[in-house]
C-alpha cells in the first residue's frame, strides 16, 4: 500500500530550549499524483521549487541549540506555505519566467484541495509545536529559515544574509547589528520586506505575540551542506546570545497592523 504523502517533517527538541525553527520551503518534492507538474528536472533544481540550503541550514542549527523544527516535505510550486491563504501567489502559474504547466488551468476546488492536505497541515504543525513548547513553560522565539538568489531579474543581491521582520524587530534587530559589526553584507528587510500579512511567521508568531525572524542566506554560500552548516554555525554564533536577551522571551500584545507599521516605518 502506498504511504500518504507528508506535509511536514519534524525535529525532535528539547521543549523549554526557547527557540523553534521552520522551514517553509525546505524540499522539491512533489507527490506522485501531481507528476512533476510539467517542468523538466532543471526546472525543479531551481529556486522556484524550493530554497536552497535551507533545509539543511535549518537542521544544523536544531542540532545545535537541541532545538524542534519543522520543515516543509512539498515543493512551492505545489503551494506555497510561507503566504496567506488568500494570496494570489499561494499558487503560482508563472515563477521567475518559468510556466508551470500542472498550475496553469487548476480551478478553486483543486487550490482549496492543495490547502486541505499540504499547506494547513504544515501551518497547524508549526502551531502545534508552538503550543506544546509553551505548554513545557517557555513560550519559543521562532526562526524561520529561507534563502535567496544571488541574482534576480539580472540584477546582483550584496547581501550575504538579510532578517526580515515586520512588527516586532527585538530578534532581528541583534542579528543584525552582529553580522554588521562582523563586516557581513547584511539585509535590514532585504532582499523582501518582512511585512508578509499571512505568512508562516505573521499567522503563527505574530499572532501569538512571540518573537521571531525570518532569515534569508545567499543561496550561492549555502548549496553544498558544508557551506550550509559552516553558516549555520555563524548564525548561531550570532543567536545564542540574542535568545537571552530578556525582552525576547516576552509574550506581547501588537496593535493594529496599520499602527505598527506606522510605528516600524517612522
Amino acid at each position: 500500500m502506498t504511504q500518504p504523502f507528508p506535509a511536514f517533517v519534524e525535529i525532535e527538541g528539547a521543549p523549554s530550549c526557547g527557540v523553534l525553527f521552520v522551514c517553509d520551503h525546505a524540499c522539491n518534492a512533489l507527490p506522485a499524483e501531481y507528476g512533476d507538474l510539467g517542468l523538466p528536472p532543471e526546472q525543479l533544481a531551481r529556486h522556484i521549487a524550493w530554497d536552497i540550503g535551507a533545509a539543511d541550514m535549518t537542521r544544523a542549527l536544531a542540532r545545535r541549540f537541541g532545538a524542534p523544527a519543522v520543515l516543509s516535505t512539498f515543493s512551492r510550486i505545489l503551494i506555497d506555505p510561507n503566504r496567506g491563504e488568500d494570496d494570489p501567489t499561494l499558487v503560482r502559474r508563472l515563477y521567475d519566467g518559468a510556466i508551470v504547466p500542472g498550475n496553469s488551468c487548476i480551478d478553486a476546488d483543486e487550490v482549496e484541495r492543495r490547502r486541505a492536505r499540504f499547506f494547513r497541515p504544515y501551518r497547524q504543525a508549526v502551531l502545534a509545536r508552538i503550543a506544546a513548547m509553551t505548554a513545557a513553560g517557555r513560550a519559543p522565539a521562532v526562526v524561520s529559515i529561507h534563502s535567496f538568489t544571488p541574482c534576480m531579474q539580472g540584477v546582483a543581491r550584496p547581501w550575504e544574509i538579510g532578517f526580515l521582520w515586520d512588527r516586532d524587530d527585538r530578534l532581528a534587530r541583534p542579528l543584525i547589528d552582529a553580522f554588521r559589526a562582523a563586516g557581513v553584507p547584511t539585509g535590514d528587510n532585504q532582499p523582501y520586506d518582512g511585512a508578509l500579512e499571512g505568512d508562516t511567521i505573521d499567522a503563527t508568531a505574530t499572532a501569538l505575540g512571540l518573537a521571531n525572524v525570518l532569515v534569508e542566506t545567499r543561496q550561492d554560500l549555502i548549496a553544498t551542506r558544508e557551506g550550509a552548516e559552516v553558516w549555520a554555525g555563524r548564525l548561531g554564533d550570532a543567536l545564542a546570545p540574542a535568545l537571552t536577551r530578556p525582552e525576547v522571551g516576552e509574550v506581547r500584545r501588537y496593535g493594529s497592523r496599520a499602527h505598527d507599521r506606522h510605528r516600524r516605518d517612522a
